[in-house]
């Protein structure tokens, strides 16, 4: 863990942004701090940037400075993609004003909307596309008709599609009209248009779908169309769910 020829350990918690090096002495003075899963409390430590983990309250510090995650909210009608050979309005446009060359993390089809992940970093967006890691995906899906009782049983014990069983981990009326219905479901599936496909099947089509939330991050307040780069909590909740 100790690299004679690194950095000391208090400069590199203060240069990832965790506060001044005295504050960052005190954190790990205070044994909050471990690397390559060693708890840390001497000053002396010295660490190479590029290949040490670090974790601060378990949480993963992200040291590369030039690596960026940002959350976009996915307007209706846009399609995941950097660029679209028919010419239709894609994730290009939206990210335009990033220096930054950033690939989308999975993807949403063009009728939906909601929070969609941009980054540089690949091993975390190679991570986060694994189906073993298995990240929790939260969509809001407003659907056609009077939903019965029984629909939520169907849901979360299995559907079955043409391409296999499918189910949900959680589901939850928000709303409802003898003639509609606002359902919350949380899901890991990561088949094509998934959501919609198990609604068909059970006798209520999807009007209009949001995805809310990927792993612990919120899409929150954040307007169609529009960017925010992940703080270094939400990103450490993210990388650490993902064993990095």
């Amino acid at each position: 863990m100790h690299d004679p020829e690194g950095v000391r350990l208090q400069k590199v918690l203060a240069t990832a942004g965790l506060g001044s090096r005295r504050a960052c002495e005190d954190l790990i003075a205070d044994g909050r701090v471990t690397v390559d899963g060693v708890l840390v409390r001497e000053l002396g430590v010295r660490v190479d940037p590029k290949t040490a983990v670090i974790h601060l309250d378990g949480l993963r510090i992200q040291l590369d400075t030039s690596l960026i995650t940002i959350a976009l909210n996915k307007p209706l009608g846009v399609v995941s993609t950097m660029h679209d050979p028919e010419g239709r309005p894609s994730l290009a446009e939206l990210v335009a004003h990033r220096e930054e060359r950033l690939f989308h993390v999975g993807r949403l089809d063009a009728e939906t909307e909601g929070l969609l992940l941009l980054t540089n970093d690949g091993e975390l967006a190679n991570r986060l596309s694994h189906p073993s890691h298995e990240v929790a995906k939260t969509y809001l899906a407003h659907v056609e008709g009077h939903v019965a009782g029984n629909v939520a049983n169907k849901m979360l014990h299995g559907v079955e599609l043409e391409d296999g069983l499918a189910k949900v981990d959680r589901y939850r009326i928000v709303d409802s009209t003898p003639q509609a219905a606002l359902i919350e479901v949380v899901l890991h599936e990561g088949r094509n248009r998934i959501v919609r496909r198990m609604f068909e099947e059970v006798g209520h089509p999807v009007t209009r779908l949001v995805r809310t939330q990927v792993g612990p991050i919120k899409l929150g307040d954040l307007r169609p169309g529009k960017t925010r780069v992940l703080g270094k909590e939400e990103l450490g909740s993210l990388m650490t769910q993902v064993g990095m």
